[in-house]
């Protein structure tokens, strides 16, 4: 099978036009606060001066963490994808200032990483498990691919290039043996082939790909042993390299100091893998990457392992949010069913690399399932990580809170804010898709679609209230009839649809959770869509102890949350019935949304007094109306309880 002959095509940024009322506003705010808030931290950290430094333009030593090279590249990218639709000359400026001191930064072989240029030139590549240069590496390339494919300049892909040029010739060509502690090279070396139509990339990825699970990290911590010596298992902390001991002895040993690779994804090679393990970041952006090879080589022993893992992940290692991760010990997967509220992890990054796993696996199976689980994370997961204000952002994003957990400005390792700016900058990729005489709709927001089917220009204009109302509207222009299969993806929250052509209803068609219109089109033809959006009482599989005998509440894509703001006593009071009427109401405030209003119980606490245990049949139960908004929106007024999940009433 010719995987790209049969695989989705993305389309480009340029050929989407968002105009959403839900959306305009987040968008705004990300390129006029958001970009301008993080450009500044970049200058207040020192992160832009490291490369002065390492250029020769100012003196002083490497300023902040190993690896903060990697969030000027996300900046870079995120502020590249937004010049793709929007003459910005202050923006566009900032970003080739930028270009200009990274490409002054670079050494004469190509290498680029500020930190080893001026705190260990002589230690390059020794340390590949922990040091990131690999991982800062594949942010590069993945700025340097956005900004030429939104601005057509060349001047960071040539950085980008005799960068990646360099890693090529160290590993692939010479048979240095390694692959990176923190895997995001490998899909950005892809990325990067896209750009160039140089196979080395692509080559160079599925080296890596193919080089994990080999313990090579191993022999870093064997190297670690002969610095130790013989007191290593016993007293691993009490030499030279503290950080980068207590790093392998935290991540990568087990109880018995053993090796266990589980934590980078070297435990097994990946053809093997069934079950989604370690740093839940690594992971995504690991198999982001091997979906990616499975794109453009039709890899189907690659294939089988993705799907073992989406099914692992989504199945028995997912919030109700799209969040994953449940642990802060290693900001990743723990065992099946592991999915604590108030501890959850769930942290933004592993949001955004959920939606770049999810975007390209539903590129190679064409299924929507894929993009249901992308609307999921994007509506809540990843919106809640960065508040209204653009300038505010959750680094982890808990499903319960008693009020002192709320979004920061910046963070030591701030990852997730630059990551979370390019997601949204990019937002555009993810709605539709194309592959021959077929479009993909598969987010719904009001959008214009500009793209050719069978050497005719077409455009699809999108319109909706969504996600406050389940009416979508699709409008064709072609200065000719065309025929074409328009598939509308049916969602996961939905049970049942209504598809009008024209007013006319017409039977439906499902494949792959798709709604399939196949017609002759013509020029003005209007499309309807219905979706069923109720109110849902949703349960979790029983093996999640924290949730037996509780309910969520859905709405469409919307997960809700009660915070102690609207409602005023101890959360974990309110008892959900599983007959409570619940209305859907409108708000202004924060940018307007739909809040549930509806019918719960609260026990009389007048009845414990002086009482520690009582008969089931002696508790009383008053009436209270409780208030629950999307948890996007939570921590957004007075500090206070949040939870997700709900005490169900059981009779």
């Amino acid at each position: 099978m010719d995987n790209k002959e049969n695989s989705l095509k993305e389309i480009s940024l340029k050929d989407v036009k968002i105009d959403d009322e839900f959306w305009n506003q987040r968008l705004e705010k990300n390129r006029t606060v958001t970009l301008e808030h993080q450009y500044q931290q970049l200058i207040k950290t020192g992160r832009l001066k490291n490369f002065k430094k390492a250029a020769g333009m100012e003196a002083g030593n490497f300023y902040g963490m190993f690896f903060n090279d990697s969030d000027v590249y996300k900046w870079l990218e995120a502020a590249s994808y937004t010049l793709a639709n929007i003459d910005d000359s202050k923006l566009s400026k900032r970003v080739e200032n930028a270009i200009e001191l990274i490409a002054e930064a670079q050494e004469d072989d190509g290498y680029l990483n500020t930190y080893f240029i001026l705190e260990e030139p002589d230690k390059k590549w020794t340390n590949l498990g922990m040091m990131h240069e690999l991982y800062c590496a594949g942010h590069l390339f993945q700025a340097a691919a956005a900004h030429y494919n939104s601005t057509g300049k060349k001047n960071l892909l040539d950085v980008a290039c005799k960068f990646a040029d360099l890693i090529d010739n160290k590993f692939r060509l010479s048979g240095h043996k390694g692959v990176p502690g923190h895997e995001e090279i490998e899909l950005a070396l892809v990325e990067l082939y896209r750009a160039t139509g140089n196979k080395n990339y692509l080559k160079l990825s599925e080296y890596f790909i193919n080089n994990r699970g080999k313990h090579y990290f191993k022999k870093e911590v064997e190297n670690l042993r002969d610095v130790a010596g013989a007191d290593f298992e016993q007293n691993i902390e009490n030499f030279d390299n503290f950080e980068m001991s207590r790093y392998y002895q935290e991540f990568f040993l087990d109880e018995n100091n053993k090796y266990d690779g589980s934590y980078a994804q070297d435990h097994l090679p990946v053809r093997e893998q069934k079950e989604v393990k370690g740093h839940a970041v690594r992971a995504m952006y690991l198999y982001s990457a091997v979906t990616d090879i499975v794109l453009e080589t039709g890899n189907h022993s690659l294939l089988k392992a993705l799907d073992n893992l989406w099914n692992n992940m989504t199945k028995k290692k997912m919030y109700i949010t799209g969040g994953i991760g449940s642990t802060h010990d290693y900001e990743g997967f723990t065992e099946n069913y592991d999915l604590p509220n108030k501890s959850a992890y769930a942290e933004s990054c592993a949001a955004v690399g959920s939606i770049m796993w999810n975007q390209r696996l539903l590129k190679v199976k064409g299924d929507a399932k894929f993009a249901s689980i992308i609307e999921r994370t994007l509506y809540n997961g990843l919106l809640s990580g960065v508040a209204l204000s653009g300038d505010k952002f959750f680094y982890v994003n808990p499903l319960s809170s008693d009020g002192d957990h709320h979004r920061k400005g910046w963070f030591h390792v701030s990852c997730c804010p630059p990551n979370i700016a390019r997601l949204l900058a990019s937002l555009e990729k993810y709605i539709y898709l194309q592959k021959a005489d077929s479009v993909y709709a598969n987010l719904f927001i009001s959008s214009e679609l500009s793209t050719e089917i069978k050497g005719q220009k077409i455009e699809i204009k999108q319109s909706s209230d969504f996600p406050w109302d389940n009416t979508i509207n699709y409008t064709i222009k072609a200065k000719n009839n065309v025929n074409f299969k328009l598939n509308i993806r049916f969602p996961d929250w939905a049970e049942e649809a209504e598809v009008f052509v024209n007013g006319k209803k017409e039977q439906l068609q499902i494949k792959n959770n798709y709604l399939i219109i196949n017609r002759e089109w013509k020029n003005s033809d209007q499309v309807k869509v219905v979706f069923e959006m109720l109110v849902k009482q949703i349960k979790s599989h029983p093996a999640v102890k924290e949730n037996r005998n509780q309910v969520a509440l859905m709405r469409g894509p919307l997960v809700y949350c009660l915070e102690e703001v609207d409602n005023n006593i101890d959360l974990d009071n309110i008892i959900i019935p599983a007959d409570s009427e619940i209305n859907v109401k409108f708000e202004k405030a924060l940018n307007g949304f739909n809040y549930l209003e509806g019918e719960a119980l609260i026990e009389n606490q007048a009845v414990w007094e002086d009482k520690l245990y009582l008969e089931k049949s002696e508790i009383k139960y008053n009436e209270f109306k409780f208030k629950a908004v999307p948890y996007y929106l939570w921590d957004h007024r007075d500090p206070g309880q949040m939870r997700v999940w709900l005490r169900e009433y059981n009779k």
